[in-house]
């Protein structure tokens, strides 16, 4: 439901009369200082400069004119804020930033005045370590840190300085107790009742150890508190943690970021969350306080824990969540789907009328409550401040929105089912038991479908009494006791039970010591069925995923890992995260690994539902290599010492599967790199810059390898330069190339880096495909090559080798190959790298193959093909299957190759291939 407060706008008189007639805070005010209301301006909110230049107007010299001077600059905000506020003219945005400058000005201009004024006494504070001069930093946690203050709330402050050390002056006093000292009349500038009333109160309890602790603290002695005794209720008050005073703000950050925001997914917040949320609403229903609109059910700290949980589950990983403000928050992850994008809609709404509610309250009196009045009178004024009618029509109002924040939480936090699954006591009896062998526990496994009960029975009983599990936290034993049983349930209901039984005890034993995970699988039970369909249908996936179980994280929403890839929000998305990460290589690695095992997952997801075909999955792949070895590319640029010009004129070229669209899950990379820069240092710097695009690719971090490259396609070979010029390529190409060499070239194009040079390779392609060659020579160079390739991958086996044996895919390839390099000097249409299914058919409406049995061999291709897929999600080493099954596609590659190359046996002796491919000048 929207506000009524948009249509509210009144005139500046009837707006100060309204405000005056409600806010009795404001007649207080304006009765004791009449001054004030000329400063009431209406039409423009009460900016930052305007508080600076209004202090600047006030002598302060001491204390106690420091302390009028604020409290002064209060009131006058205080007025305009209110009449602007309850008369119309002001969003919630500007409230809530109106108060957070106030206090931030506030707080800035107390410290220096009160750190010159104690340095004056006692000296600089000095650092013991290099002499440096310290300064007091002042965090705002909250609603400070957050930047959205209500109109008479608490400032929450921790108060911290760099290093211990020892004052410069004459009467010399540890730093300790220089800062505790400007603490102390900090606090009290701000916070002490005058005649003036007071600037704001201060809550000092968030600091380490709470009011026992000491009231200023160094950075190493918080940093020691966060990591040795830091508790969940304090990483969720840092995750507004926000330096608002201090030169050394950023080092303070880096102190404290790792404390709230782990590296991984942190599942394990849910609970955190949830018993904090328990705590606070026991409480509100011990004191009666269910009208309480911030701490009451459907109240703001229920859209604030909403954002926050999500925060602290996945702000390690996605930078964008690091920020203290609740609306932000709810946008990324409404706009990453994170929560769906209605009930952001639904929440951001409640927030905004809450904390507009909120603030009327708060107005009336200048006390700090969320408690809607019991008085009629009150609650009809209260309904008219709000732009509503009349009390009913507030109260519907309000009872709708905190009906949606409750139902928005209550999906959220819902705990999964408590009751104990039935096969629980299959799972405890392992416990004590030596062998595994439990008659009982293998005969109920046999009656649930299981047929290697007794080996299934042996590896719970490794699991439940190893040493993992015996030195796993409590919290992740009670979780790894509630997953195995519902694990074993739910592989019992799959095709092959036994092996996804097997996979998921692997996985649960790979992430045993990674609480996380256990969380999320025991938060998200649908996470648990959609991986066991994974692993069920592919041994090679529960390998992929038991590697990668981030990737669980991935199974969460069906939306997102069944959708089409955006290419172009994918690639906006990447370099943001990229962005975020800027000079921490080790992360930006990480970051691309990630990318790519999200993406390979959501393909791997849609592949086995049946929903992608082969041909797309691998332009899907293709395309996701070709964004990541862009993104690669810039990166490595970037983080050359040397770079004689901004944009580098280099190119990276596919050739094989990249450069035919044809990768699969675990395909390797070939990849040549080019340049065409006349420039003196261009040589070097691009040898460097190839190195260093390698080693991003094949480095293997935490979060594995990006892709195995092979480099040995350029000229000359493993011999030959990293980095070949483009002319050096064209000369090489055209006069001392191989013949498999051009091979190569049917299947290769630029796939990042500059667009020229790309094009200038293509027509380079084209120009070597399309020479004129003797087709004798040529039939013969191919069948040589292709002996040697039979040579270098022997099968003594009695199966089928679907990519070596003859008439297998191999001999494909090569058909299709020589269709080109002997026939696109007649036929231009031939060079297009458009793939060996579409090249067959161009042949054939080119009567250069019979048609019918161009189509054979692009359906025996097409089998090949899916059964070589198959295999390798099967988790298959080698690509071989009984020579019957594949008899009728043979028969067809066979055929069509005598027809080619005639009866010419495949042999180790047959001609190699001369430079150029035997090819005529």
């Amino acid at each position: 439901m929207k506000s009524n407060l948009a249509s509210q706008l009144v005139t500046a008189d009837c707006a100060i009369a309204f405000a005056t007639r409600y806010s009795r805070y404001l007649q207080r005010l304006l009765s004791a200082n009449p001054a004030v209301l000329s400063t009431v301006e209406l039409e423009q909110p009460f900016t930052t400069a305007e508080m600076a230049a209004a202090l600047a107007a006030m002598s302060i010299l001491d204390d106690a004119s420091l302390g009028r001077a604020l409290r002064r600059l209060r009131q006058r905000v205080m007025a305009r804020l209110i009449a602007r506020d309850l008369g119309g003219r002001a969003s919630l945005d500007e409230v809530v930033s109106t108060v957070t400058q106030l206090a931030e000005i506030s707080i800035r201009t107390a410290v220096a005045q009160l750190h010159t004024d104690l340095a004056a006494m006692h000296g600089e504070p000095r650092g013991a370590t290099d002499g440096t001069a310290q300064q007091l930093h002042v965090v705002g946690m909250g609603k400070l840190g957050g930047a959205e203050l209500n109109a008479s709330s608490d400032i929450d402050l921790v108060l911290v300085y760099p290093e211990e050390g020892d004052t410069d002056g004459t009467r010399s006093l540890s730093n300790h107790e220089f800062f505790t000292r400007l603490a102390r009349r900090l606090i009290g500038a701000l916070s002490e009742w005058t005649e003036d009333g007071f600037v704001f109160r201060v809550d000092t309890r968030l600091r380490p150890y709470g009011d026992s602790g000491p009231l200023v603290v160094s950075f190493d002695m918080l940093e020691n508190y966060l990591i040795t005794q830091g508790r969940a209720w304090e990483r969720y008050a840092w995750i507004k943690g926000r330096p608002l005073t201090g030169d050394q703000q950023d080092a303070l950050l880096a102190l404290v970021r790792p404390f709230v925001f782990r590296r991984h997914l942190d599942y394990g917040a849910f609970a955190s969350m949830r018993g904090l949320h328990s705590q606070i609403r026991h409480e509100v229903n011990r004191r009666d306080r269910l009208d309480n609109i911030k701490l009451g059910p459907g109240g703001i700290r229920e859209i604030e824990f909403i954002a926050q949980v999500f925060q602290l589950i996945r702000g390690g990983h996605e930078r964008v969540l690091q920020t203290q403000s609740t609306l932000p928050v709810l946008a990324a992850l409404g706009a990453r789907q994170i929560i769906a994008p209605a009930a952001v809609a639904e929440l951001h709404a409640a927030y905004v009328f809450l904390r507009n509610l909120e603030h009327r309250l708060q107005y009336r009196d200048d006390q700090q409550t969320q408690e809607l009045p019991t008085d009629p009178a009150e609650r009809a004024l209260l309904a008219e401040s709000m732009g509503y009618a009349n009390e009913t029509a507030f109260l519907a109002a309000l009872v709708q929105h905190r009906t949606a924040v409750s139902v928005h939480f209550n999906a959220i936090f819902a705990e999964t089912d408590s009751n104990e699954h039935p096969l629980a006591g299959l799972w405890q009896e392992q416990a004590g038991s030596e062998h595994g062998d439990n008659a009982a526990a293998v005969e109920q496994l046999a009656a649930l479908g299981f047929a290697r009960a007794p080996e299934l029975c042996r590896q719970l009983n490794l699991l439940r009494n190893g040493s993992r599990y015996r030195q796993m936290p409590a919290a992740s034993q009670r979780r790894l006791d509630r997953l195995v049983p519902a694990a074993i349930a739910t592989a019992a209901s799959r095709r092959d039970p036994d092996a996804t039984a097997e996979r998921l005890l692997a996985l649960f034993e790979s992430v045993s010591r990674r609480e996380a995970y256990l969380a999320l699988l025991h938060e998200y039970p649908h996470a648990l069925e959609r991986v066991a369909d994974l692993m069920s249908a592919s041994a090679w996936v529960a390998q992929y995923i038991t590697q990668q179980p981030i990737l669980l994280d991935e199974l969460l929403d069906a939306r997102t890992l069944l959708a089409p890839p955006d290419w172009n929000a994918l690639r906006n998305s990447l370099a943001e995260a990229l962005a975020s990460a800027a000079g921490d290589i080790e992360r930006q690695m990480d970051l691309l690994r990630h990318f790519k095992h999200t993406q390979t997952l959501r393909c791997v997801a849609q592949d086995l539902a049946g929903t992608l075909p082969l041909e797309t999955l691998s332009d899907q792949l293709s395309d996701l290599a070709c964004v990541i070895l862009e993104e690669v590319l810039r990166l490595s640029w970037q983080g050359l010492r040397q770079r004689h010009c901004a944009t580098p004129r280099f190119a990276i070229v596919g050739y094989g599967k990249l450069g035919g669209k044809e990768l699969g899950y675990a395909s390797d990379l070939d990849i040549v790199f080019v340049y065409d820069d006349a420039a003196p240092e261009a040589a070097e710097n691009y040898a460097r810059l190839a190195q260093r695009i390698n080693h991003w690719l094949t480095s293997i971090t935490a979060a594995g390898v990006l892709y195995e490259t092979d480099l040995r396609l350029r000229p000359d070979g493993a011999g030959g330069l990293l980095v070949t010029p483009l002319e050096s390529l064209r000369r090489y190409q055209l006069q001392q190339a191989w013949l498999w060499e051009h091979q190569a070239l049917t299947r290769a194009r630029s796939v990042a880096g500059d667009a020229a040079i790309g094009r200038a390779f293509e027509e380079l392609r084209i120009t070597v495909l399309r020479k004129p060659r003797e087709l004798p020579a040529l039939r013969e160079g191919i069948i040589g090559m292709r002996a040697k390739m039979l040579d270098a991958h022997p099968n003594t086996s009695s199966l089928f080798d679907i990519k070596h044996d003859p008439g297998g895919i191999i001999d494909v390839e090569f058909m299709v190959q020589y269709l080109v390099l002997g026939h696109a000097h007649d036929h231009a249409e031939l060079t297009a790298n458009s793939g060996n299914l579409a090249l067959l058919k161009t042949a054939a409406s080119l009567q250069l193959i019979p048609a019918t049995d161009a189509d054979a061999v692009r359906t025996a291709y097409r089998q090949f093909r899916q059964l070589q897929h198959q295999l390798r999600l099967a988790g298959e080493r080698y690509a071989r299957v009984e020579p019957r099954s594949v008899a009728t596609a043979t028969a067809a590659v066979r055929k069509l190759w005598k027809i080619l190359f005639g009866d010419a046996p495949v042999t180790a002796t047959a001609a190699s291939g001369a430079p150029g491919g035997a090819a005529t000048a």
